[in-house]
């Protein structure tokens, strides 16, 4: 389990997470939803170490993470999906998934596991191509299955939807489902689509202005009004 403990951070003078909270248990889809500007995208650098805490503890598996750095967080089993991909356009596919393995030892690390093909298997029929040639929800496919093969305990998505086809979005929503019933993994979705997030979310954190302002089971997000919260 992810449990994040009151933490802070500021950009300048700004307080943009202010004593922010929440679990994310392991076989669960954890959603965190907000409008725009609310330090969500802050909250997941936080999480992963790119950005440090000002104050507050990040736990996983009861064990404080808080102090280490972006790499030693992948080791312990974080992985992290940005918003944008971040995928590297002059590599083919099949060489920025083996960049998703180099916390293993360089036996492993020099084969993709045939696991995530049949996860995408478009992928598998274009994994010699340049990731810059693929389209956007190829692209998505690719940063995700860089992701996964780093074997982690907690996935971290940050708005997996944006700028994909419609019927992209249905398979990527399908994985993450999946993936949350096997019962080895955490999930944490940042999402601006709603419907998206409401179809996945088990539990769900809604930030305003840096700080929580509604958390609970996602079945009850429609019957809490959510989407009133988040709306733009």
């Amino acid at each position: 389990m992810l449990q994040v403990n009151a933490i802070n951070q500021y950009y300048g003078g700004s307080h943009i997470l202010r004593d922010v909270s929440f679990n994310a248990p392991i076989g669960e889809c954890s959603v965190v939803l907000g409008r725009n500007g609310v330090g969500k995208t802050t909250l997941l650098k936080c999480l992963m170490g790119i950005l440090p805490i000002k104050s507050g503890q990040i736990f996983l598996n009861d064990k404080d993470i808080s102090k280490l750095t972006p790499e030693q967080r992948v080791r312990e089993g974080l992985a992290y999906v940005p918003q944008g991909r971040d995928i590297f356009s002059t590599l083919t596919v099949e060489e920025n998934i083996l960049i998703g393995m180099a916390k293993f030892s360089q036996r492993k690390a020099s084969k993709v596991p045939n696991h995530v093909y049949e996860i995408f298997p478009v992928l598998d029929e274009m994994k010699h191509r340049r990731g810059g040639d693929l389209s956007g929800g190829q692209q998505q496919q690719l940063a995700i299955a860089r992701a996964l093969v780093s074997e982690p305990t907690v996935l971290i998505l940050d708005e997996p939807t944006e700028g994909i086809q419609p019927s992209i979005i249905k398979d990527i929503g399908r994985v993450i489902q999946d993936l949350g019933r096997q019962g080895n993994m955490a999930i944490v979705l940042v999402e601006q689509f709603y419907e998206f997030a409401e179809e996945l979310a088990d539990n769900y954190t809604v930030l305003s202005r840096g700080q929580v302002v509604a958390q609970g089971a996602g079945n009850m997000m429609a019957a809490n009004n959510i989407q009133e919260l988040v709306a733009i």
